[in-house]
């Protein structure tokens, strides 16, 4: 359900960022600090959130339709 994706979308970006910071120790990389950044602006904060989070749903919603077609083909 929808809890499900949220949580599943805020641990994607948490293990995105640790990783992002793991590589880009020593690289002068500035992504890893923008990653964190916070604007001032809360409201294009959230719209940003809400695409990211639309996206990721829709992968899902791809992925299990895929996965039914196949189930369906196999029978």
């Amino acid at each position: 359900g929808p809890r499900f994706v949220n949580m599943f979308y805020r641990f994607a970006r948490f293990i995105m960022i640790k990783r992002i910071k793991k590589i880009s120790v020593g690289t002068h990389i500035p992504f890893a600090a923008a990653v964190m950044w916070e604007p001032a602006d809360m409201y294009i904060a959230t719209a940003r959130h809400r695409v990211a989070y639309n996206k990721l749903l829709q992968i899902l919603q791809r992925k299990d339709f895929v996965v039914q077609e196949y189930r369906e083909k196999a029978q």
